[in-house]
């Protein structure tokens, strides 16, 4: 692929979804920056059922929520998102009660749909009931926040929109500042909906309705995805910048060629060997992910992983500093070796284990499975850059204990609902990440039964409980801390998933200015702009 075949675009692709139409792509001009990823967008359309993760940031830059996080400058002059600051987005303005019960939204009143319709508060509730009614990733967060059933949301008039909690928690508002509650045109959706389809699902995954910065001119899916302004945007700042073109170009190799020769002026999420050797030419943002660390699945359906002895034997096993080194760079922060007892309820933090050959085979050899079995390592292609050396690394360790696995690549598109929908992969390699910057959070969603992005089917009632208590608890409370020290010390000895370390989010820049660190870990295209000289 050559500069002119990447960017010369749209008018030669068919559209592949109803809104698509012939869009001549042009090199980057004040009015256009052109983004390269090795993601692949399968919906515009985030409350449908196996949504992708890169595909949340249509829900960021085309739809808006009530509310959204504040940014702040790092240390190292990098801006970033402010979990501590709350600011308005389609609200504008918010009371809660004393009680902390009810949370009354008041809109703004020029806010309007991409097709010139007024957003009402009827928008909003419609938008969230969906949101708590459709199942899966963004119903589970929805309740993160103790937000569960539709006779919670109130329209009271056209302007005025409440939230009923049945609890405080330290978590509801922070939880309407995430992706999830997204406001959506519901005179569309509605118009699209059918008796076995009532939200609309399947109109909304590819025609998008909203009133964000941007809309969707075209998106031809394994492609590109074309982001066109909104003019009549209200909940922030216009941007600066028309048209943002983002074509996914799936070799890492190519996408360092186009961003080096400046053919592009932003390359998203880069493995970590080319943000070392490209900060050294060209502006590139490396900031640890927060709540977020890349670990080890253990599926206890797998039954091998049932037996403690095995899943100790294998986390003794693990090469980390290799790992760590050949596939970060050295660049995150290590997640292995903790020595000092739990004093803090910090997250992420080191787990006691480390690689010692010899206890690992020892814990074998003392386990169900003395003889060894076989298992297949899976991983994601769009996330080979640090799965795939970490998966050769592991393959290779655990062979030395009799643990025989060939590593099964699955394609991107599907990495999703075969990890985290079906849970079907036994032994898998897996990064979440928590929106919501408390570890009891962390644990809502990767260690309670059935929830997303428990990919090893754990099962513990203990910290069931502890996790469902200290979830709407003040961190401030005096058992908040005795009892997510409790939540670590069960995590680490059953160990459905062994931390590797705490990764680092890099994008390379290369004519463009603006970019911000968001807690998603996808692009806001929002504040970029073209750089000036």
């Amino acid at each position: 692929m050559d500069r002119r075949q990447l960017l010369k675009g749209g008018a030669a692709i068919v559209g592949v979804v109803p809104f698509a139409r012939a869009f001549p792509v042009f090199a980057a001009s004040a009015d256009q920056i052109v983004v390269v990823t090795g993601q692949t967008i399968n919906s515009l359309d985030l409350h449908r059922t196996g949504t992708n993760r890169p595909s949340y940031q249509v829900a960021i830059n085309c739809y808006d929520r009530l509310v959204t996080f504040g940014t702040k400058t790092l240390e190292n002059g990098d801006i970033s998102f402010d979990y501590s600051q709350i600011e308005p987005e389609l609200a504008e303005s918010w009371t809660t009660s004393e009680d902390g019960l009810t949370i009354t939204f008041k809109l703004k009143p020029d806010a309007t749909f991409w097709d010139g319709r007024k957003v009402t508060a009827e928008d909003v509730k419609w938008s969230f009931d969906r949101a708590v009614s459709v199942g899966g990733f963004p119903t589970t967060q929805m309740k993160a926040g103790g937000l569960s059933r539709p006779d919670q949301f109130e329209a009271v008039d056209e302007a005025t929109f409440v939230v009923k909690l049945d609890a405080p928690s330290k978590l509801s508002l922070p939880d309407l500042a995430v992706p999830v509650p997204f406001v959506i045109n519901s005179e569309v959706a509605k118009a699209h909906a059918t008796a076995d389809d009532p939200w609309a699902t399947e109109y909304l995954h590819t025609n998008p309705a909203g009133s964000g910065a941007y809309k969707v001119a075209r998106w031809d899916s394994g492609q590109q995805i074309v982001f066109e302004r909104f003019d009549g945007w209200v909940g922030g700042p216009l941007p600066q910048v028309k048209r943002v073109i983002q074509r996914e170009v799936p070799s890492p190799a190519t996408r360092r060629a186009l961003i080096e020769r400046g053919d592009v002026q932003v390359s998203f999420d880069i493995p970590d060997k080319d943000a070392a050797e490209l900060a050294e030419k060209m502006t590139v943002y490396s900031t640890p992910i927060a709540n977020t660390i890349h670990v080890v699945g253990l599926n206890f359906a797998f039954e091998p992983f049932q037996d403690p002895k095995v899943r100790q034997a294998i986390a003794y096993a693990i090469p980390y500093e290799a790992i760590f080194q050949t596939a970060a760079y050295g660049r995150g922060a290590p997640l292995w070796g903790a020595t000092d007892p739990i004093t803090d309820a910090s997250w992420p933090r080191k787990s006691p284990y480390f690689t010692d050959l010899d206890k690992a085979k020892e814990l074998m050899a003392a386990s169900s499975f003395a003889n060894g079995f076989k298992v297949p390592l899976s991983i994601s292609t769009d996330l080979a850059s640090w799965m795939e050396p970490t998966a050769l690394l592991i393959q290779e360790a655990v062979g030395k204990i009799g643990i025989t696995c060939e590593v099964e690549k699955i394609p991107g598109a599907n990495w999703r609902t075969a990890v985290l929908v079906e849970k079907r992969l036994p032994f898998h390699l897996e990064n979440f990440g928590g929106w919501l910057d408390t570890p009891d959070y962390y644990f809502f969603w990767a260690y309670m039964k059935g929830n997303l992005f428990n990919s090893s089917n754990y099962e513990n009632e203990e910290l069931q409980k502890l996790t469902e208590e200290t979830l709407p608890m003040a961190q401030d409370d005096p058992e908040y801390l005795p009892k997510i020290k409790r939540m670590f010390e069960i995590a680490f000895a059953d160990l459905p998933r062994i931390p590797l370390y705490q990764p680092a989010l890099n994008v390379a820049v290369n004519g463009a200015s603006g970019y911000q660190f968001w807690f998603h870990r996808q692009l806001d295209v929002r504040p970029l702009s073209v750089a000036e000289g």
